[in-house]
């Protein structure tokens, strides 16, 4: 029995690390809170007012749509259709279950598995979220790798070798899939080749590799402005170019597997990121706490979306069941309908 769109996402798998990773980042703002003391964090979140909310939901709505036009564009070019109304409601819907279920990955699969039941191929759309998704972490990435190289940072004088070693491990990856058979039979061969379709099609082609470039950029700046308008609402008056960097490394932070939104990383960053860079680690996991109340407030718009559809799905089950009854058939009982949805 397929599950009723609007339902909670599949769990893929019972594995408890989730969980586990969830605990620990929570053990970890915990301990820092219990060593700066909870007062600047408080404090910092008493001062979120209508204009930063106001701010938040308008960035974290440029965000959203910039990633949904990016997906849209990756799609089409896997050949499955995704209008962008749709791409941009699934977004909000994943990004709030993001933000507030463990793994931090379920609301990616979520909208991969709904898309690709609606499209009628599975497979693809996942492959399509799979590839948006590495393109927005490699080209952020890139852009924190360039604004770091030329901002002063705690990391700045290491960067030359840590960029040196990337890559070198990025060219050895590259010559080592050159090596491997792309013909033949074989499993990897063909892995080889559906991997290198998809990225020809999906994020190199003449009209997906500006647009996959352009959005990823934009959702990048929209991130960074409102780690700076947290940073600024926790009382951080540094430079703007001395905020840049610290912000940057907290939101590579965010980029860890199985945490919540980036809750434990984001914050244990942004303490010694700040501290290190003589700003004081209390406001730095202050200025990661706002980011977190601020990214929350932003996705709300998900929460909604994921009632009305919902309540929509409810209301065409109950149509259907009244509509088979005034026929004169045998009542539907309505949880097995919407089950078959």
């Amino acid at each position: 029995m397929s599950q009723a769109a609007g339902d909670p996402p599949p769990t893929p798998g019972r594995s408890a690390w989730p969980w586990v990773s969830n605990l620990g980042g929570v053990a970890l703002v915990a301990g820092l809170l219990w060593w700066l003391g909870t007062g600047p964090a408080l404090a910092a979140l008493r001062r979120i007012d209508a204009p930063a909310l106001l701010a938040a939901l308008l960035l974290g709505a440029l965000a959203t749509v910039s990633c949904a036009w990016r997906w849209r564009l990756v799609a089409e070019g896997l050949g499955v259709r995704l209008p962008l109304g749709a791409a941009v409601a699934h977004c909000y819907r994943s990004v709030f279950l993001n933000a507030t279920l463990p793994g931090g990955m379920l609301g990616d699969v979520h909208r991969a598995v709904r898309h690709g039941r609606d499209a009628g191929d599975v497979g693809r759309a996942v492959r399509a979220v799979v590839w948006e998704r590495g393109a927005g972490q490699v080209i952020q990435v890139t852009v924190a790798a360039l604004l770091l190289l030329a901002l002063p940072s705690p990391v700045r004088p290491y960067l030359p070798a840590v960029v040196a070693v990337a890559g070198a491990a990025t060219l050895g990856v590259v010559l080592l899939v050159r090596a491997l058979p792309r013909s033949g039979p074989s499993r990897r061969a063909r892995a080889l080749r559906a991997a290198a379709a998809d990225v020809r099609a999906g994020l190199l082609g003449r009209r997906t590799a500006p647009g996959v470039l352009l959005t990823s950029v934009v959702a990048v700046g929209c991130h960074l402005a409102t780690f700076v308008l947290a940073a600024r609402v926790a009382g951080a008056t540094a430079p703007l170019a001395d905020l840049l960097p610290l912000t940057l490394l907290a939101l590579l932070a965010m980029a860890l597997p199985a945490n919540m939104a980036g809750f434990g990383p984001r914050e244990g960053t942004a303490a010694w990121a700040f501290g290190a860079a003589g700003l004081g680690a209390a406001q730095g996991v202050s200025a990661a706490l706002v980011y977190g109340a601020l990214v929350l407030v932003a996705a709300l718009p998900g929460a909604a979306l994921l009632l009305l559809r919902r309540g929509s799905i409810r209301f065409r089950v109950r149509s259907t069941a009244r509509t088979v009854n005034q026929a004169g058939s045998a009542a539907l009982p309505a949880t097995g309908l919407a089950g078959s949805l």
